[in-house]
């Protein structure tokens, strides 16, 4: 597979000036292709070029290497997804929640808002992630767990809260020590303590926005955010890394002789989970599928590009990047971009150019 067309269309981009910078990993029957890069990765400084190793704020992709350590805790026996998530966090029964279960937080199930109310001002005291599961547990539920699909950042939350609990360890070490270091993904961190002239900015269009407006003190180029470890988009990471993680899930759980999750385990997650909940609500079944932490292309389900199978599995975030992995064309795509608005038509298009290359 040749990715000039691709190298082509984002250098384009960037010319024309519609989009800031860019890294592009793709793999082919496991193997890793060169990357694809273009434009810059500091907000001020227009000779700061992405390059392969440039580490990227992933977002939402966060959210399903974290389900990813809940089943990890789930293969070894020490929680099941019809555990009740008060079984783990008692406080978190306040206002009627005593009937969410972990398959609710990592399926979008449960009732619970994306964010809390307070998400901005909360940020902008700079209060830590441990005040915000405070507010999490007191919060009411919109709908009965199990019968609407509501993305739930909050959700991912408890998830991670859970995983501490658990293990007695942070969230951030205990992906460190199970996933990250056992496959060699050594930018790849929930949290970073120490800034690296690598990490690349994102850029961050108007004011008010409840991450925080440009040139914010608590905005997703903060050192405050940069360190929070948020469970539900703290990741920072680059696109090899990334696909490393991806191959791991095409090999079952394995990569290089290194095992992080069982074969049943991998296929647990990507498995349809939302739409067999029996008292879901039809046009909510219709309109997307969630298996453990990923979400699930389908007939009537295009996320990932017009032209992936519809057993393609991923994610998305909200500082402009995609992560897939498509099984019938033995296919990965990670795609970076620090440019949300430009992303928006981008990644569509640039999975496209992907899959039709395959």
């Amino acid at each position: 597979m040749s990715l000039e067309k691709i190298q082509a269309y984002v250098d384009q981009e960037v010319g024309e000036h519609r989009l800031m910078g860019c890294a592009i990993q793709v793999s082919v029957g496991g193997e890793m292709l060169d990357p694809v890069v273009a434009g810059r990765r500091r907000l001020g400084d227009s000779s700061a070029l992405v390059g392969w190793d440039t580490i990227f704020l992933i977002a939402s992709i966060t959210k399903p290497i974290v389900c990813a350590a809940v089943v990890r805790l789930m293969e070894e026996g020490r929680l099941t997804l019809n555990d009740p998530a008060t079984h783990f966090i008692p406080e978190f029964v306040s206002n009627g929640k005593d009937a969410v279960q972990v398959r609710h937080l990592l399926t979008h199930t449960s009732g619970l808002p994306d964010q809390i109310p307070e998400n901005r001002a909360y940020r902008e005291e700079k209060k830590p992630l441990s005040d915000f599961i405070v507010r999490i547990c007191d919060l009411p539920l919109s709908f009965e767990p199990g019968t609407r699909i509501s993305y739930q950042s909050s959700g991912i939350a408890i998830l991670g809260e859970i995983c501490e609990r658990i293990t007695r360890a942070s969230l951030a070490d205990y992906l460190k020590r199970t996933f990250f270091d056992p496959l060699g993904l050594r930018d790849t961190m929930l949290r970073i303590l120490e800034r690296s002239d690598r990490e690349s900015d994102v850029k961050i269009a108007g004011e008010g926005l409840t991450h925080g407006g440009a040139e914010t003190d608590f905005d997703w180029n903060s050192d405050y955010w940069r360190g929070f470890g948020a469970p539900w988009g703290g990741m920072l990471t680059t696109v090899g890394d990334l696909t490393r993680l991806l191959l791991a899930f095409r090999g079952a759980g394995e990569l290089d002789g290194v095992r992080i999750l069982s074969e049943r385990s991998v296929v647990t997650m990507i498995e349809d989970h939302s739409s067999i909940l029996p008292m879901m609500n039809e046009a909510d079944r219709e309109r997307q599928r969630w298996g453990l932490g990923w979400r699930l292309s389908g007939p009537r389900a295009d996320v990932f590009g017009d032209l992936v199978s519809d057993n393609t599995y991923g994610h998305g975030g909200a500082t402009g990047t995609v992560a897939w992995f498509d099984p019938e064309r033995d296919l990965t795509c990670v795609i970076f971009t620090n440019d949300p608005e430009a992303a928006r038509a981008l990644r569509p298009r640039i999975s496209n150019l992907v899959a039709g290359m395959a």
